[in-house]
């Protein structure tokens, strides 16, 4: 039949978007070191295999069986991170109002302790369930106020130090403890200790990490592995907005962010 000339050719394209799906999620994270170790693993064992080094391929072979425990273990939180993007269900926001209204709530707390230089380290649960994260702080369970953020990151304050934790309208936690990245980069060598802590978290789920820093007020917002520094108030709430908006509102927020971006400087 035509369509079996075909099949080699179809194979290759599925496995192509097969192999592409996967490393969207594990592209410039650490992950990533341990796919190429792996994928190197393998070379060396097919080597072995072929030139006939029979006590090689058995090393690789036991070494294989250790290894995928041992990943199972070091590597927990990125697979879970992974297998939580399969996830259909949403954590957002219900109804416009009351997003918008949380909305200006949280800008008005950010840029507050933007002005008067209070470092603060806020972090929006997104699909990915911070509640490991939630546990190493002091659990609050409050309503979202401006003024209990404002509260907390005061530097007289015992809470200050950490994180606050949203879980949609709630203050689940603050003083909670993130993981630093480990990027050894020039750039994270210039971050402070929440930048660096904000980009960790981002690396390993997708939750939106907000940073007001210390030494200059500048509000930075850290997402999927990347930070944004320097952002006004109008692009901080498109950032925001474009994420968790509710889905009547998320087709006018993908248009303003983009104008955003374009006038923000």
């Amino acid at each position: 039949m035509l369509i079996e000339k075909f099949i080699p050719f179809i194979e290759i394209v599925i496995i192509a978007v097969m192999v592409n799906y996967i490393l969207s999620f594990f592209w410039n994270t650490r992950t990533m070191d341990l796919m190429f170790g792996i994928v190197a693993l393998l070379g060396i064992y097919l080597i072995s295999a072929w030139l006939g080094f029979p006590i090689l391929k058995q090393i690789m072979l036991l070494g294989a069986n250790v290894a995928m425990i041992a990943i199972l273990i070091v590597f927990q939180p990125e697979l879970r991170y992974t297998l939580s993007k399969f996830s259909l269900k949403r954590r957002g926001f219900r109804g416009i109002r009351d997003f918008d209204r949380f909305l200006d709530d949280l800008s008005q707390s950010v840029y507050q302790l933007s002005e008067r230089k209070a470092g603060a380290l806020i972090v929006l649960e997104n699909e990915h369930s911070m509640e490991e994260y939630i546990k190493s702080g002091v659990m609050l369970d409050a309503q979202f106020s401006p003024q209990l953020i404002e509260t907390i990151f005061t530097s007289h304050s015992p809470l200050h130090d950490g994180a606050v934790v949203i879980r949609k309208r709630m203050i689940a936690a603050a003083s909670a403890i993130l993981p630093l990245t480990e990027d050894r980069s020039e750039i994270t060598y210039m971050l402070g200790t929440r930048h660096r802590a904000a980009l960790g978290l981002s690396q390993l789920t997708d939750a939106i990490v907000i940073v007001v820093s210390e030494e200059t007020g500048r509000v930075s917002i850290a997402r999927d592995g990347l930070i944004t520094q320097g952002l006004k108030i109008e692009r901080f709430k498109g950032i925001i907005r474009s994420i968790f908006a509710p889905v009547r509102k998320r087709r006018q927020s993908k248009f303003s962010l983009n104008v955003l971006r374009g006038n923000a400087t």
